[in-house]
């Protein structure tokens, strides 16, 4: 018979064996980091037969990183500041106010999860020719694409939080005198702040890894972004593999401490809404 602790015992080797599969990638890209291209395409999957760090200093010298992030960091800031307000006055629509019709909700949130559904990507060649059309290129190409590809996503999470905050606030304020836009902006918004961190941090790191729109939106090298800059490693008859794996870790590096400092308003924000339907 299986005891309690055989089950947790199993359990733990289970989520150790989970983890270790999850940064084995990550592990293995460090290694390719630390090796020479000759040695990459010998034997990619052995450990490195001298360690050196010449890959980042070689990448350093061909990538202008401080441009990469200013570039990068401009984009997500623009586009946060647009889509955050229309996002979370979307859920706050669909969550909190009344409708005549109740079909009108439930079509309106069903047409959100269709969102989810549809993969952004294959959307690329309209989402260009759309950009073409009005004028939109280079980084201000970018911010419609981020915005648009990031609503469904980040309205349902909204959503899911703002239900589970009492109306007998909304209906507090309202007899107070407070309008629609101070409830919003004054009472709510302050209210929501861990989902409001979560939906912030996963769209920063969406912006900061995303390459296919990149990488047909931005053409001049003076504006390319982080994810864009790999391309400086990647010749028209020749691959740098060793500089692309030392670049990339440069990249995840940041993007890992960031994660480990705001974990815990992550993990709130993703598991509010999570009793309550």
């Amino acid at each position: 018979m299986v005891t309690h602790r055989s089950t947790r015992t199993l359990m733990y080797v289970a989520l150790a064996l989970i983890t270790f599969l999850v940064i084995l990638p990550l592990i293995w890209l460090v290694f390719i980091s630390l090796k020479d291209n000759a040695e990459i395409m010998r034997d990619p999957l052995s450990l490195p037969a001298s360690a050196s760090f010449s890959n980042y200093a070689a990448a350093l010298e061909k990538l202008d990183l401080g441009l990469l992030y200013r570039n990068t960091a401009l984009v997500a800031l623009v586009t946060l500041a647009i889509e955050i307000p229309i996002t979370f006055a979307s859920a706050f629509a669909l969550a909190r106010l009344d409708y005549k019709r109740g079909k009108v909700r439930a079509a309106l949130y069903t047409f959100m999860l269709i969102g989810l559904a549809i993969s952004p990507f294959i959307l690329l060649f309209p989402i260009y020719r759309i950009n073409h059309f009005i004028g939109l290129r280079e980084k201000i190409g970018l911010v419609m694409p981020y915005i648009s590809t990031s609503v469904s996503f980040n309205t349902l999470l909204f959503v899911n939080y703002l239900r589970t905050v009492p109306r007998e606030i909304d209906e507090a304020c309202i007899i107070d005198g407070a309008s629609l836009g101070q409830l919003i902006v004054r009472v709510i918004a302050p209210i929501a702040r861990p989902v409001l961190a979560t939906v912030i941090i996963f769209n920063l790191l969406y912006i900061w890894n995303e390459y296919p729109f990149a990488s047909i939106m931005l053409n001049d090298s003076a504006n390319y972004t982080l994810s864009r800059g790999i391309a400086f490693l990647r010749g028209r008859y020749s691959v740098d593999y060793a500089g692309i794996a030392a670049y990339s870790v440069m990249i995840i590096v940041p993007e890992l401490i960031l994660y480990i400092i705001f974990q815990r308003n992550v993990m709130e924000g993703m598991t509010a809404g999570a009793v309550k339907g």
